[in-house]
């Protein structure tokens, strides 16, 4: 059987404003209604002889991920969660351990959750090349055909002239190219898009972690003894896994061994690593536009204009990519797209949250997102999840006055227990317990008006949490 294994750690930031470290790319829905990570997960609907997936994430995304690998409709046979990031080597490794627990023959496939792939059937030929190598114990990589001189992405220099969805031993791996490297590898041919997609026994793996990269194959083996369950995660042993060396599974692996192969796929690939390849990869209009939300384009040519919030405009330009969020708004150059990180890095430098969290913040039991904010007092619109409770707890600094928008809530408040139904509201004092529950059938949606001398998110004490979320006054907030 094979074992789907999906990386969901990245935190796309050459998408922002849209991708943000706290709701990064993988779990938005940037090319059609579904998040690329369920569109990873959907592509292999249908094939034959795949098990459950394995999601390996940052456990600050675990309900986020949880609740779209749901939605999707898999079952799960993991979600590992990362207390810190590692790379992609010590990550794998954690999903082999665990898929050998149940199977010890298990082959992995192992697909970044933020890909876009158009040919689905070619794909899956593919897997079926690619499974038959596995199970004769090669570690497999799948190149990309190059159809331009793309200085993005590493290249894999095939050690034999061989046709699509055949196999080549690998010559050798090659870093990201200047243009005219590129040029070059496309013209003299051989050479394919690294595209962090491989395929091999998870026993295999493992085998050659521990002889080239034993310290990644003792950390893991040792995150994943101590490891925990908890609700639908799998939590690794923390100290363990902070003592793993971070290295990327091309250097730790596939770049050392004799038994890797390439089998070069023409499946219409896209990384979706930019703006502008959200641009080629959608559907254009006349003008080469991509126009998205609530947009008015006049005399506007070869554009990308997403409107989340607002009416979004142009007249008389080309060649941009203008992004409208809630907070913030981007107008960039499409050739300069891949300079968007250094907008993120000065924002982070400057402790903007624009560089961070969304207005819309989500929470495992919904979410919320501010309205209007001054001096002593916030308001947001709050959204619980039918049959959600949100944790008992108190402000130091902060009063609240909840009024109920739609749905049923069942409130907490001291000593008391009480229902609150549409238009009906509840204050509740600074330094009062209070908890709130969603009762009905039907999203709660209620407003929030905080008042106080402080209203910061780290201003919560926890009591009580199904969640299993720490106090965000003892420095973390989940």
């Amino acid at each position: 059987m094979i074992t789907p294994v999906i990386l969901s750690g990245g935190s796309g930031t050459r998408l922002w404003p849209l991708s943000r470290k706290s709701h990064p790319k993988q779990l938005l829905p940037l090319l059609n209604d579904t998040s690329l990570l369920q569109d990873t997960i959907n592509r292999l609907s249908g094939k034959k002889s795949i098990d459950k997936t394995i999601v390996i994430c940052n456990e600050d995304y675990r309900f986020m991920v949880a609740e779209q690998v749901h939605a999707s409709g898999v079952e799960t046979g993991a979600i590992i969660l990362e207390p810190v990031g590692r790379n992609t080597a010590p990550a794998i490794a954690l999903a082999a351990i665990n898929a050998m627990q149940k199977d010890e023959n298990a082959v992995l496939l192992v697909l970044p959750a933020d890909h876009d792939i158009k040919d689905i059937s070619a794909f899956h030929q593919a897997i079926d090349t690619g499974l038959q190598q596995a199970l004769d114990g090669h570690l497999v990589t799948f190149g990309i055909v190059p159809d331009c001189s793309e200085t993005g992405y590493g290249y894999i220099k095939a050690a034999s002239a061989v046709a699509v969805n055949e196999v080549s031993d690998i010559e050798k791996f090659v870093e990201k190219p200047d243009f005219e490297t590129a040029t070059k590898y496309v013209n003299e041919g051989g050479y394919y898009w690294n595209s962090g997609m491989f395929m091999f026994k998870a026993s295999d793996y493992l085998k050659v972690i521990e002889e080239f990269s034993p310290d990644i194959f003792a950390a893991t083996q040792n995150a994943m003894n101590g490891a925990t369950v908890d609700m639908d995660f799998i939590r690794v042993d923390k100290q363990a896994f902070e003592n793993c060396p971070s290295d990327s599974i091309d250097y730790a692996v596939m770049e050392k061994v004799k038994n890797a192969v390439v089998i070069p796929v023409d499946i219409g690939w896209n990384d979706v690593g930019s703006w502008s390849a959200l641009h080629e990869i959608g559907e254009q209009d006349i003008n080469n536009n991509i126009l998205i939300g609530d947009t008015k384009s006049i005399s506007t040519r070869n554009s990308y204009v997403r409107a989340e919030h607002k009416l979004v405009t142009t007249l008389g330009v080309e060649d941009l990519i203008i992004v409208d969020t809630d907070d913030a708004l981007l107008v960039a150059n499409k050739n300069h797209v891949q300079d968007i990180k250094e907008i993120v890095s000065a924002l982070t430098e400057e402790n903007r949250e624009e560089a961070v969290i969304h207005k819309r913040v989500c929470r495992p039991w919904g979410c919320y997102q501010g309205i209007d904010q001054a001096e002593r007092f916030q308001v947001k619109r709050i959204t619980v999840n039918p049959g959600s409770v949100l944790s008992l707890q108190m402000h130091h600094h902060r009063a609240e006055h909840w009024i109920v928008v739609n749905g049923t809530a069942k409130v907490t408040k001291g000593d008391e227990e009480f229902i609150l139904s549409e238009n009906e509201s509840t204050y509740i004092p600074l330094g009062v317990t209070h908890r709130l529950e969603n009762i009905g059938i039907i999203p709660l949606e209620l407003i929030e008006v905080q008042t106080g001398s402080y209203l910061g998110e780290d201003d919560i004490v926890r009591f009580d949490d199904i969640y299993g979320r720490e106090d965000a006054s003892k420095g973390k907030q989940k």
